[in-house]
């Protein structure tokens, strides 16, 4: 059975701040934001705005009604969680009006969730093969005003649909995963930040690559010049090229050149968008599939995913007929051009507002919000979800 993504869209919220204009406030060079660690612009989430609604909002631009009534299984990959028991999936099925009868859960490991979720869901789908799941991976990434990982924060949610013939790409069934446990980035449940080890993450980033994918090759015996394009978790976009260099000398020198121009076509949204933590490889995918325009159905596109901690996994899909009929380029340029640039100040100013800890209620205007699904406001320690078009 042909088993993988037969939908895939994202949405990012409406404000942003160029990496330029952060790093003059900052009083650092612009190249070391917009060349060295390879971000242009940084989404900002409005208070409005959460993990869950960010959710919402990318699986109700690509879902229809077929969708709605199969899916029996909902997978929320996340570290933004803003429940220690309520999964974020029961909040997203209902307000995408899904069908009842269906499972919901939260999956947590640092930027690797949904990778974990998709894996879940290859599974039911082999158990269930007229039934879809719906995979989320959404996050706010925040590390503090000026402090040393500002510059990578972002905010997005990407959403996928997995089911038995999929319209986009199959998932092959080979793939090589690791898991050791390491302190390169974490956050207690008392902190509203995460701690990092920047240099020590790097480089487990790197190890963690090169040892899946030297698994990868001896279970599958596969090679690098098997694939069209890879694909990288990407926390910035120069991490994943950092990576990537590590291997190209297996490749013959036409591959090399193709490898590479396709990893800058996979990092384009990224680069706009910044770091979505779980859901950063999954938009690095839908940038190559969507910004170029050449790549062939049975094309294989290999996929490292990290989450620090830490696991890693390496796999593979192979693009399908007519791949590009399915994917939302308009939708997605059309959310591009509808941003908002925000100064330096309004930055700051939106990034201070807090939802409420301590029991008080709360209400959030969101007027400026053009989200179909937003966060209204708390009430008796509950958030307060609204679909405008409901």
């Amino acid at each position: 059975m042909k088993i993988g993504i037969d939908k895939i869209g994202f949405y990012a919220p409406h404000l942003y701040l160029d990496m330029n204009n952060l790093a003059a406030a900052r009083n650092v060079e612009p190249e070391k934001f917009t060349i060295g660690i390879g971000q242009e612009k940084m989404a900002v989430a409005p208070i409005t705005q959460d993990p869950v609604t960010l959710a919402a909002n990318a699986a109700l631009a690509i879902l229809d009604e077929e969708d709605r009534e199969k899916i029996d299984f909902v997978i929320f990959g996340t570290e933004s969680g803003i429940d220690n028991s309520k999964s974020g999936a029961v909040y997203v099925h209902h307000l995408l009006g899904l069908n009842p009868n269906a499972r919901s859960v939260e999956v947590k490991q640092a930027c690797y969730g949904a990778t974990a979720g998709i894996q879940m869901a290859k599974g039911h789908v082999a158990l269930n093969p007229d039934s879809k799941v719906l995979v989320l991976a959404s996050d706010i990434a925040r590390y503090g005003l000026n402090t040393a990982g500002e510059s990578t924060q972002g905010a997005g949610a990407v959403a996928m649909v997995i089911s038995a013939d999929p319209k986009i790409m199959v998932l092959e069934n080979q793939s090589a995963y690791l898991t050791a446990d390491i302190m390169d980035f974490w956050r207690p449940i008392y902190s509203d930040y995460a701690f990092v080890d920047g240099k020590f993450s790097n480089e487990q980033y790197v190890l963690f690559f090169k040892t899946v994918w030297e698994q990868y090759k001896t279970k599958s015996d596969l090679g690098l010049n098997d694939f069209e394009a890879i694909c990288f978790h990407l926390p910035y976009t120069k991490m994943g090229l950092k990576a990537l260099r590590t291997i190209l000398e297996e490749a013959t020198e036409e591959s090399q050149e193709r490898l590479l121009a396709n990893f800058q076509s996979s990092t384009l949204y990224n680069r706009n968008v910044g770091n979505i933590y779980t859901g950063s490889l999954y938009l690095s995918l839908i940038s190559l599939l969507e910004k170029n325009e050449q790549l062939k159905a049975g094309s294989r596109i290999g996929l490292f995913s990290y989450g620090s901690g830490a696991v890693g996994e390496f796999f593979a899909g192979i693009l399908q007929p007519n791949y590009r009929e399915h994917l939302y380029v308009e939708k997605h340029a059309a959310l591009f051009d509808s941003r908002t640039e925000i100064s330096i100040e309004a930055y700051e100013e939106v990034f201070q507002q807090t939802v409420p800890v301590d029991g008080s209620t709360a209400t959030f205007d969101s007027v400026k919000d053009p989200a179909p699904i937003y966060l209204k406001g708390i009430k008796d320690n509950m958030r307060q979800y609204e679909n405008k078009a409901n």
